[in-house]
């Protein structure tokens, strides 16, 4: 491959409002927003991105103008020929701008839809689906079988049940369903869905970092009777290892973790605790391809399982998909069971869920060319960058 240098750059931002709001113990989103990144190299090659940016979601603009005048000029005018080096360069560049600004989430996650964008466009180049050339960074363990998903973002109380069996419908083989909401909401929310599993279907919880150690130790044993196959941030993921050591303890299945944290050394010491069974980054929060897939690796080689978590847009869900599928390890792919017309409307029947998993699309790159004119009467910005 001819070495090509990024030529110019767009952002796309879209919000639309949603009839069913989605619920977690910090906040409720009565809209969906996403920042699609496009980029596009001297040889007129393009790839596709996201920046992370589902709540608040205010900050969909904001991230977007990031990415636009802080992040990508960074990298105009380089070559693409060694992204993970290109990232790490542009990541470390970007530490005293996250101390000065107080704003480190917003730049991570503008620097990580970069990458996922320039790994993509790669990919198109290279003539190959982008879990394979994925395949070459995370050790060479991809394969085309299907991969296994799990409905995640299931809202508490009643509704979760229909939600459950409307996803079971659909083709789900493992649920995961919003708890902190207090003791009586919880246990009921899970009661009924936990009676009605079937064989070989699992459940998990989000506590969405609801509790503080006195609460997580308390409530985790009264989640025993749900046989779950992981808690998913009892505890604000900035709290010492000494009580994820209790809440592990306290615990009856494995605890789950990892969307909030940044940095590979933050990774390794979760990683290195031996307290978290499943590891959850966020490729369009922080770090991409080039940050996660080093994540994803270190997991597997410890013996913990490597999730990917996404609860955004279509072009970020493909992202996590082919960084599962690159991995290849027991993980299960997250899919939003909410409806999300930035979803939806891209994806289409692309990855329509038969018995617990979804089939890796065909083609180059993502499998994908967002039709975003489709989307253009929810756009609230668009910005374009080049050399």
């Amino acid at each position: 491959m001819s070495e090509a240098t990024l030529a110019r750059v767009e952002a796309h931002v879209f919000r639309t409002p949603i009839k069913e709001p989605v619920r977690t113990s910090f906040g409720t989103m009565t809209e969906r927003v996403a920042v699609f990144v496009c980029v596009e190299d001297s040889d007129g090659a393009r790839g596709w991105g996201e920046v992370w940016c589902n709540f608040p979601t205010a900050s969909a603009e904001h991230r977007a103008l990031i990415f636009a005048d802080i992040v990508a000029p960074r990298a105009l005018g380089r070559s693409l020929d060694d992204p993970v080096a290109l990232w790490g360069e542009i990541d470390r560049a970007l530490h005293v701008l996250r101390v000065q600004s107080g704003d480190a989430g917003a730049l991570s996650a503008a620097a990580a839809g970069l990458d996922l964008a320039i790994h993509d466009l790669r990919a198109r180049k290279r003539g190959l689906p982008l879990w394979r050339a994925l395949s070459g960074i995370v050790g060479g363990g991809g394969d085309d079988r299907p991969v296994p998903v799990y409905g995640s973002g299931l809202n508490p109380g009643p509704g979760a049940f229909d939600t459950v069996e409307r996803l079971r419908a659909a083709g789900y083989r493992a649920f995961k369903i919003k708890v902190g909401f207090g003791a009586a909401t919880d246990l009921g929310t899970l009661r009924p869905v936990a009676r009605a599993l079937g064989d070989g279907e699992r459940l998990m919880v989000d506590v969405n970092q609801g509790w503080d150690l006195r609460t997580a130790c308390t409530m985790a044993p009264k989640l025993a009777e749900f046989g779950l196959h992981w808690i998913e941030e009892p505890l604000a993921a900035d709290r010492p290892m000494a009580e994820w050591a209790q809440v592990a303890a306290a615990a009856p299945t494995q605890i789950a973790g990892g969307e909030n944290l940044r940095g590979a050394g933050s990774f390794q010491e979760m990683i290195d605790s031996g307290l978290f069974g499943t590891i959850q980054p966020d490729a369009a929060k922080w770090g991409g391809h080039s940050g996660c897939a080093a994540v994803a690796r270190a997991a597997l080689a410890a013996g913990r399982t490597y999730c990917p978590h996404f609860l955004g847009g279509a072009l970020g869900l493909l992202h996590s998909l082919h960084l599962l599928a690159a991995v290849r390890g027991p993980g299960l792919l997250e899919v939003d069971a909410n409806a999300n017309p930035l979803r939806e409307g891209l994806l289409g029947d692309l990855l329509t869920v038969r018995d617990g998993a979804v089939s890796l699309p065909g083609g180059q790159g993502l499998g994908l060319e967002p039709n975003i004119k489709s989307l253009a009467p929810l756009r609230t910005l668009h910005l374009e960058r080049h050399v």
